[in-house]
């Protein structure tokens, strides 16, 4: 597929040359088409195409409306909650109100007490499943729309860069592309990565595990299980993604047919596994999958009569990073500079705090000429921390997949941070949606803690360390789970002090957490009377932010544009 003025020459200039026409692609192409950044999206492959990273959470729809909102692309706004995505992006999405977890023993009755879940709650927002062939074609034509010019079914196979004068890029076919700066967007196979040796090998992720993944038809709901008949989460499993997890992996069932509109029978399944417990052989991935099941039945009971309508993928190690991504000229983001695992869904939301601070340093070079590495060197610090908060809290999930308490605590330090980090950037949206004033986000990025959901929280920032550390002397031996556990309980119970309840959130216990109105009133009176200033501020930003948000979806508030 070519845009308007496809049929390019050598002596075509672009001030930005994307490569890959994904979420991360489509999204920055639109951003700066829409700001008067001469664009050109250069991609390999075609639209529309199958692809996982599928479940939002509230940080990834919060930056999709302050993304449309900061850089004026309203079709953007549609993806920051469900309803906006079914009805303006496409049908074939699911709904998401809730994270489900449950915990099992292979060759052991599944406790129903070892469930853990998070509640989204409906009265603020709720998530979507993306159906990605559609969501990311939709926003590669919101960027051909405004102006970007593309090449599908182009392989870039060389590029020379100069740090005074910018890039040359040349295909497979001999088309030559001339662009100020490249942002490589493109995945693990990354033609910047290879040109300048960017790999970082052996990676210096702690996390281990690899991946099978496909689309199925017929997975049954989980709630009807004689297993889950026996839980008591407050939210249905099916009206979320649920995760199943085990020592040594996880499996995620994404179902698009959960919502009483839906049009998409799929449901989207990944089994993922430690390699060191589950090494990868030469069995074909469809028969991993069933043999896995064998070894737990009643997860198995959901795909009693499932089968999958396109071939499995299975993966190899997923870690991979990067020693630098911003270099003379060029950026790698998204998938090109590193990646964990699927676990907590962080992958999209890391793509679309990478556009955000991409898009203004991108904007304004593209008006003042300057291109220089130093402009763009709070990206580099971005992306790493964002990959070392993730590997830190997947590490640690993997470490306590093995003994239930543990999993129990480190699951709730992951609830804490996901809360936290959609606060911090409701309360930018808030702040700018109020003045306009884009220092906002200024204001974020020194804050320190690049890549942290909460870096004005010095007691965030201490307890994924705490926890990531108190989980390496668990594998090594040297701590016990149990105590390990009751460590963390206790920090979050006694020291954590930058969200309401969480005295309540430290206890063992509470293995569910939904946020009713009544939890939300009282976080409200502690924001004002008991929150550090610098967090009880943020906290009722945001919450009058979503507040307005929704009255706004539901057509019966102000027609402000939140």
């Amino acid at each position: 597929m070519h845009a308007k003025n496809s049929a390019s020459t050598e002596t075509d200039r672009y001030d930005v040359a994307i490569l890959g026409s994904g979420m991360a692609g489509g999204m920055l192409g639109a951003v700066l088409a829409r700001n008067g950044v001469k664009t050109l999206i250069l991609d390999a492959g075609t639209h529309p195409r199958f692809a996982v990273g599928e479940s939002t959470i509230p940080y990834t729809s919060g930056m999709a409306r302050l993304i449309a909102k900061r850089y004026d692309v309203p079709e953007l706004k549609a993806l920051s909650n469900y309803k906006g995505t079914i009805e303006e992006v496409s049908p074939n999405c699911g709904q998401k109100q809730n994270f489900g977890f449950v915990y099992h023993r292979e060759g052991q009755p599944q406790n129903p007490q070892e469930i853990n879940q998070l509640v989204v709650p409906v009265d603020l927002r709720t998530e979507t499943h993306l159906f990605r062939q559609d969501v990311d074609a939709h926003l590669f034509h919101v960027a051909l729309t405004y102006g970007a010019d593309a090449r599908l079914a182009t392989r870039v196979t060389e590029i020379d860069v100069d740090p005074e004068q910018g890039a040359v890029l040349r295909t497979e076919h001999g088309e030559e592309f001339r662009a100020s700066y490249v942002v490589d967007g493109s995945g693990f196979r990354s033609p910047l990565a290879e040109k300048f040796d960017l790999r970082e090998t052996p990676t210096r992720a702690r996390t281990h595990s690899r991946c099978l993944f496909t689309h199925m038809i017929g997975v049954k709901p989980f709630d009807d299980s004689p297993t889950a008949r026996q839980h008591d989460q407050p939210s249905p499993w099916h009206h979320g993604t649920l995760h199943h997890v085990f020592d040594g992996g996880w499996l995620w069932v994404i179902p698009f047919d959960n919502h009483a509109a839906a049009r998409n029978p799929l449901c989207s399944v990944g089994l993922t596994l430690d390699p060191r417990k589950y090494p990868k052989g030469d069995t074909p991935p469809e028969q991993e999958f069933r043999d896995f099941l064998t070894r737990f039945p009643e997860i198995a009971w959901q795909f009693e009569g499932a089968k999958e309508v396109r071939p499995w993928v299975s993966t190899g190690r997923l870690q991979y990073s990067a020693k630098t991504v911003v270099g003379d000229r060029y950026c790698l983001t998204s998938h090109a500079a590193g990646f964990i695992d699927a676990l907590y869904s962080r992958g999209l939301a890391n793509t679309l705090e990478l556009v955000n601070a991409l898009g203004w340093r991108l904007i304004a070079a593209s008006r003042d000429g300057d291109w220089s590495k130093e402009r763009f060197a709070h990206v580099e610090a971005l992306h790493q921390g964002l990959f070392d908060f993730h590997d830190d809290l997947v590490y640690s999930s993997f470490v306590g997949f093995g003994h239930y308490e543990l999993w129990n605590a480190v699951n709730r330090t992951w609830m804490l941070g996901t809360m936290s980090g959609n606060m911090m950037v409701e309360d930018a949206y808030y702040r700018f949606s109020e003045t306009g004033d884009p220092e906002v986000f200024l204001d974020a990025e020194r804050s320190g803690n690049p890549g942290s959901p909460l870096p004005i929280s010095e007691s965030f920032v201490r307890m994924g360390k705490l926890t990531r550390e108190l989980c390496e002397a668990v594998e090594a031996g040297t701590v016990e789970p149990g105590a390990a556990a009751a460590r963390i309980h206790e920090y979050i119970q006694k020291e954590v002090d930058f969200i309401a309840h969480a005295d309540k959130f430290g206890l063992p216990e509470n293995r569910c957490f939904n946020m009713t109105r009544e939890r939300m009133d009282a976080a409200e009176e502690w924001s004002r009377t008991q929150a550090p200033p610098e967090i009880g501020t943020r906290m009722i930003n945001a919450a009058r932010g979503m507040a307005l948000a929704k009255e706004a979806e539901a057509g019966t508030g102000s027609s402000r544009d939140y």
